[in-house]
């Protein structure tokens, strides 16, 4: 009995002491995961508390679209490319009822939407890293929605050309090359690398995005004077409150809509393709000429895809010297540099540049090259009717003496230069007492000494009365059949008053209209 009362005595209190020690253990592990959670848990940033009063809750069609805050996205990667262009939004919201048009005529072409969308698939990640490396909104990286639907083969009626639609002009001061061989407002690089300068320009003069992108459409000297017309009559210098011309006045908006449709596409019933945020193209570099179907063969890629990527070239031939890098889908980049080694003694460009050495007829000119005439002029786009004016730089078959690279001179200044084909016709004249081959020559705007090669008398010869002489005038243009009976109507109640050649020939030049 004694014994199991110890038994008893000491199971109890073992128990007890195990109890204990539990729930001693217990403690320290909550206390430890208590810490553990304050320490790990990111900061929340508090949201000010509503007011006791709150206010009627706004209408859905007065604000359709609630952008994401940027402080909410977390800190996980982008799942492609949309969600990284929302996360960087930074420019003020425009809340117009232009806006809202915009975005209804979005909405109501699906398709339109899905073309311009899917053609940016090869541009907008380049676009957007070029955004974030210089801090500037991503909203910019839309702007080609609205400037050109994301071709970089636009051309507009004023002469603006590629993806970002530059003029020659603001081209030229951006640094973009424009000749024979290249159009550099099309190349995807320069063209970006331009664009964000001149927005970043713009932004530097008016310190507001909507008034910089007002002036990226309107141009900045216009902007400038709206604004100088509202500051004098004490009227806001917003973007809403200056006059403008309605592209402009519907430049903001729309870029606006297309910025809160991929905001929230859901909100108006569109899908947007998943593009990933990923680079589409590689920078390939260039060491040897090489012809654009051959570009596109050794990459494995076709043609069409290899100039929307390169869209720059305007002639079958890439030359190293002008474009030292081709840009390629980033699988086929890998396959183009292992296929370009296997041609390391190979000639890849079949074509060459000739510079004209005088003013030449293209048949001379393609004689001296040895092609056909036709070919000739295909290849360099050269109109019938049409003189070669000396320096001009042809696009020739590379064979022969033409069987180099073309020079870094040439492919950065090649330039085209033609002028109009003066056809002659002959005349004969008569010389009165008293003429000579100056005073001749004078009267029929030729000169004299034209006037004795053409007929066989030395420079100083002495004419007779009546003596019969030949001279070559340019012939009269073609007219309409009405004004060619017209022009010989009239020609015939004035018989009586003879013109003279030089008079005919001045009487049928065109006529310069001022516009």
């Amino acid at each position: 009995m004694t014994l199991s009362f110890c038994e008893r005595f000491l199971r109890s209190t073992s128990l007890g002491l195990i109890l204990g020690l539990t729930l001693w253990l217990t403690g320290c592990a909550t206390t430890d995961q208590s810490t553990a959670t304050t320490a790990t848990t990111p900061v929340v940033v508090p949201q000010p508390r509503a007011k006791a009063t709150s206010p009627a809750p706004a209408l859905q069609e007065d604000f359709p679209v609630q952008l994401k805050k940027q402080g909410n996205l977390g800190l996980q990667p982008p799942t492609d490319i949309w969600e990284r262009i929302r996360r960087g939004f930074a420019m003020p919201d425009l809340e117009t009822d232009l806006v809202r048009d915009r975005e209804q005529w979005y909405a109501a072409r699906p398709d339109y939407l899905l073309r311009m969308t899917e053609r940016s698939r090869r541009y907008i990640y380049h676009i957007v890293e070029e955004l974030e490396r210089r801090n500037m909104p991503t909203e910019l990286a839309l702007l080609p929605f609205i400037e050109s639907a994301f071709n970089p083969e636009a051309v507009s009626t004023a002469k603006a050309a590629g993806m970002w639609q530059f003029m020659p002009a603001t081209g030229k001061y951006f640094d973009l090359k424009q000749n024979l061989f290249r159009d550099e407002r099309r190349d995807v690089l320069e063209s970006t690398r331009a664009a964000l300068d001149y927005l970043q320009k713009l932004y530097g003069m008016f310190d507001d995005w909507h008034l910089a992108l007002a002036a990226y459409n309107w141009g900045e000297g216009s902007v400038s004077k709206a604004l100088a017309r509202n500051k004098a009559r004490g009227l806001p210098l917003t973007y809403t409150d200056l006059q403008m011309p309605n592209e402009t006045r519907y430049y903001v908006p729309k870029l606006q809509a297309v910025k809160n449709i991929v905001a929230q596409p859901e909100m108006f019933s569109v899908q947007l393709p998943l593009i990933h945020n990923h680079p589409f193209f590689k920078s390939v570099p260039i060491e040897r000429d090489i012809d654009v179907t051959t570009a596109a063969r050794l990459a494995e890629v076709k043609l069409e895809d290899f100039k929307a990527l390169n869209p720059q070239m305007s002639r079958p031939v890439i030359l190293a010297a002008g474009t030292p890098q081709i840009l390629l889908p980033w699988d086929n980049a890998t396959v183009f540099e292992r296929n370009m080694q296997a041609q390391a003694n190979r000639q890849l460009a079949t074509w060459t540049a000739w510079t004209t050495p005088r003013t030449m007829k293209v048949d001379e000119a393609a004689r001296q090259v040895d092609m056909p005439a036709s070919l000739l002029r295909s290849a360099n786009g050269i109109p019938n009717g049409m003189l070669l004016k000396a320096g001009s730089t042809l696009l020739v078959h590379r064979k022969g003496s033409l069987d180099n690279d073309v020079t870094e001179h040439t492919a950065d200044n090649g330039q085209l230069s033609l002028a109009p084909e003066v056809v002659l016709r002959r005349v004969s004249i008569t010389a009165r007492k008293g003429d000579t081959l100056a005073s001749l020559s004078a009267r029929h705007g030729v000169t004299a000494a034209s006037l004795a090669g053409w007929n066989r008398l030395p420079a100083v010869a002495s004419l007779k009365a009546g003596q019969q002489l030949v001279v070559f005038v340019p012939s009269v243009p073609a007219r309409s059949s009405t004004k060619l009976a017209a022009r010989s109507k009239a020609a015939g109640k004035s018989a009586s008053t003879p013109k003279t050649t030089k008079q005919v020939a001045q009487a049928s030049r065109p006529q310069t209209v001022r516009r």
